[in-house]
C-alpha cells in the first residue's frame, strides 16, 4: 500500500512549439519508490490549487489504488499510477488492460509553404518506414495539398486532421474523394450534429475528441463518428481515458490514441493507453522532438514502429532530473 512521504511538481516552458507550459510531478513513497507524472498547459489557478490540495491530499496518506486518489488533475493521477505499478513490479501498459508489444505509428505533417516541399516531406517520412501519414489541414490549405500527396503516393494510407477549424461541409467532402482514411476532428469540439451530418456524408470515418465519457455519449448516441481519437491526458485520470476506450469499442468504433506533447512523460502514457486492445488505429506521439524529451529511453517510432515497454515496470521511463531542474522555471516542495 503506498503512502507518500514527499511531493515535488515542477513547471517547464516547452522548448518547442508554441511554447505552452507542462507540469511534471514526482512522488516518493516510504520506501524511497518514486512515481511520476506530467500534463500540459496548467493554467495559474491550477498552480495555485496544486500548491493548496496535493500535500494535504497525499502526504502521508494510505491508498491501496490510484483510482482512490481523488486529485482529478491527471499529472497526479499518472504519478500514482506509475508509483503504483512500479511498486508491484508490473508495467502500466499491462496493469491497465493493454495486450499490444508494438503499435504501428502515424507521423503527423503540418502545412507547407508549397506543396512541392509537402510531397517532399512526406517521401522522407515513407522512406524512414511510416506508412501511414497524417496532414493537418486548414481552410485554405485543404484540398491541393492532400491531393498533391495522393498523386505521389497512391497507395499510401492518409488521414487528416482539421483542428476543428471548419464550420461548413464543403471541403471536406472533396478531400473525401482522395481516399482518406480518417478525417480527424472536423467542427468544434461540441458540434455533435455537424460531425453526424459530416459522416452520413463520406466514406472515410470521422474521427472526434472528446474530454470525458459523458461528451463521447452525445457523439455514440447519435452515430456522429467512426472513430475516438482517445488522448488519455485530456481526461482527469487514466481509469476515465479506459471507460472512453471500452465505450468506444463496444459501439464499434476505431480507437487513435494521441498526444503526449510534453517532455516524454504523456507521451509515455499514451503509448501505454494505446495498448488497449481497442486502440486499432496508428498511435500519433509525434511531439515532442526526440532531443527535448526528458525521459530515457526515448519515447518514439523506429521504421514506423513504437515500442510498448514491457520488461520495466510502471510507464517504463526514468527522468533526467538533473536537467529537469535546471529547465524548471517554478517548483515546490513537500
Amino acid at each position: 500500500m503506498p503512502r507518500v512521504r514527499e511531493l515535488e511538481v515542477f513547471r517547464l516552458v516547452l522548448p518547442y512549439g508554441r511554447r505552452s507550459e507542462t507540469l511534471l510531478v514526482k512522488l516518493t513513497d516510504q520506501g524511497g519508490m518514486t512515481g511520476w507524472g506530467e500534463a500540459l498547459s496548467p493554467q495559474p489557478k491550477t498552480w495555485s490549487k496544486l500548491e493548496e490540495t496535493l500535500a494535504a491530499l497525499l502526504i502521508g496518506v494510505d491508498w491501496e489504488h490510484p483510482d482512490a486518489v481523488p486529485s482529478g488533475d491527471p499529472a497526479v493521477d499518472m504519478a500514482c499510477w506509475d508509483l503504483w505499478t512500479r511498486m508491484r513490479g508490473v508495467p502500466l501498459a499491462e496493469a491497465i488492460g493493454g495486450t499490444r508489444t508494438s503499435l504501428m505509428a502515424t507521423v503527423r505533417l503540418s502545412p507547407d509553404p508549397s506543396t512541392e516541399s509537402l510531397v517532399s516531406r512526406v517521401n522522407q517520412q515513407v522512406c524512414a518506414g511510416y506508412g501511414h501519414v497524417t496532414l493537418d489541414v486548414r481552410p485554405g490549405w485543404d484540398v491541393e495539398p492532400v491531393r498533391a500527396v495522393r498523386a505521389a503516393y497512391p497507395a499510401l494510407t492518409l488521414a487528416v486532421d482539421c483542428g476543428n477549424a471548419y464550420t461548413e461541409q464543403g471541403q471536406l467532402v472533396a478531400l473525401d474523394s482522395y481516399g482518406l482514411e480518417v478525417i480527424e476532428r472536423p467542427f468544434a469540439t461540441g458540434d455533435v450534429y455537424a460531425h453526424a451530418a459530416l459522416q452520413d456524408e463520406v466514406t472515410a470515418s470521422v474521427a472526434v475528441e472528446v474530454a470525458s465519457t459523458a461528451e463521447l455519449d452525445d457523439f455514440l448516441t447519435v452515430r456522429a463518428a467512426r472513430v475516438l481519437l482517445l488522448r488519455p491526458t485530456a481526461f482527469p485520470s487514466l481509469s476515465e481515458a479506459r471507460r472512453a476506450h471500452d465505450r468506444a469499442a463496444a459501439a464499434g468504433w476505431d480507437i487513435q490514441c494521441a498526444g503526449g506533447q510534453g517532455m516524454g512523460l504523456a507521451r509515455a502514457a499514451t503509448v501505454a493507453v494505446a495498448s488497449l486492445p481497442g486502440c486499432t488505429l496508428p498511435c500519433d506521439v509525434t511531439q515532442p522532438p526526440r532531443q527535448n524529451q526528458l525521459v530515457t529511453p526515448i519515447v518514439g517510432a523506429n521504421a514506423g514502429v513504437i515500442a510498448v515497454p514491457l520488461t520495466q515496470s510502471g510507464l517504463g521511463h526514468d527522468i533526467d532530473e538533473t536537467r529537469l531542474r535546471r529547465m524548471a522555471k517554478e517548483t515546490f516542495h513537500a
